[in-house]
């Protein structure tokens, strides 16, 4: 099978297994979320104490563990690192605030629009704005270094992490927190949700499959090809979802959103200008992750950090709205992403930028 069809497969089976995960008990436009999966994964570890979203998700585990296991049989597994973790782990921080403040990631923005919900649209607008800003820094010359071999522990360290979480999730020791009413309480049958997560994260490692890369190369490239899964995920998910009548057209009373347009459009900006920035999507952070990737092991660690920052400091939104620490949180996020895209290009190029920007005044 080439790559072309492996990436609508994996769109397909993405979409389908969402909306049956949906049924089968995951909340409502939420049958995958990377973000909020995350959250409620640092929720149960105590990382904060929103009592409504703490369970330890075994899809997560899923994403790291196929990834993992289709990288060690297809010989793609490479233990390598080294490409600016601090910056890469204030990147997937603040990728993460964003989501939270839009209430999903981009997997789940496209989930949201395919059940109705068009606070999405606007969403995606901002995911494409964000996007297109990212590029601006990329065509300039903005990198994080180059990766390079380590020892391979370093490849097992999230894989390992990924056992262990399932190991809590199955014992429930009394000190991992598990939510009694909200959207953490709310979950599909643990082996089902592992099974989900595998299948994703195996597909999902052979189609490179990546919203913000997807759109990135749209506009690079012009190759659609990466796009037309999440085209898949959408087609999908809205034919499941009219199905089992879950679909809901409009922007009021969607489940788990608010419809304040502009910081919908705000936050998604900042995760599609962090998550290109970094390479790729939370989803495509996991996988990485899983193939030995190091360094998105540390955007993931940012991103657990984010998930629980956003909950101590009443960042996250709600379907009330979004809080002033939210946004407070998504202006700054811009900035120092914008800074941090300005200080990782080259020397010449910047400072070419800075006395063009003079030569203008």
């Amino acid at each position: 099978m080439n790559q072309k069809k492996v990436v609508l497969v994996t769109g397909a089976v993405v979409g389908a297994l969402s909306v049956l995960l949906m049924k089968a008990g995951n909340p409502a436009n939420m049958g995958i979320c990377v973000a909020c999966f995350i959250r409620d994964i640092a929720g149960a570890l105590g990382m904060h104490r929103a009592e409504i979203v703490q369970y330890i998700r075994p899809e997560v585990p899923g994403f790291i563990l196929g990834s993992f296991m289709a990288a060690v049989v297809g010989g793609e597994f490479k233990a390598r690192g080294g490409s600016s973790p601090l910056l890469r782990f204030i990147l997937g921080f603040f990728v993460m605030l964003g989501a939270l403040v839009f209430l999903g990631c981009p997997l789940r923005m496209v989930l949201r629009l395919a059940g109705g919900d068009l606070n999405a649209l606007v969403g995606l607008a901002g995911f494409t704005a964000g996007i297109w800003v990212g590029l601006q820094f990329l065509k300039g010359g903005f990198s994080l270094g180059k990766s390079s071999k380590v020892a391979v522990a370093n490849g097992y360290v999230l894989p390992v992490v990924s056992v262990v979480l399932l190991i809590l999730l199955v014992t429930a020791p009394p000190f991992i927190f598990f939510s009694q009413k909200g959207p953490g309480s709310m979950h599909a049958p643990w082996l089902m949700a592992l099974a989900a997560g595998i299948v994703v994260g195996v597909l999902a490692q052979r189609s490179r499959l990546c919203m913000a890369g997807g759109i990135r190369d749209l506009f690079l490239i012009r190759d659609p090809h990466r796009f037309r899964g999440f085209v898949m995920i959408f087609v999908v998910a809205l034919v499941f979802n009219m199905a089992f009548g879950s679909f809901k057209l409009g922007f009021a009373e969607q489940p788990v959103a608010h419809s304040d347009g502009l910081w919908n459009f705000l936050s998604m900006m900042l995760v599609g200008f962090g998550s290109v920035l970094l390479g790729g999507c939370p989803l495509r952070q996991c996988i990485l992750a899983g193939e030995g990737d190091a360094d998105a092991a540390v955007s993931f660690l940012g991103m657990l950090t984010g998930t629980a920052f956003a909950h101590n400091f009443s960042i996250a939104a709600s379907p009330n709205g979004v809080t002033p620490n939210g946004k407070f949180a998504v202006i700054l996020g811009l900035v120092v992403v914008t800074v941090i895209g300005y200080l990782s290009m080259p020397r010449s190029v910047a400072l070419k930028t800075k006395e063009e920007a003079q030569h203008a005044l």
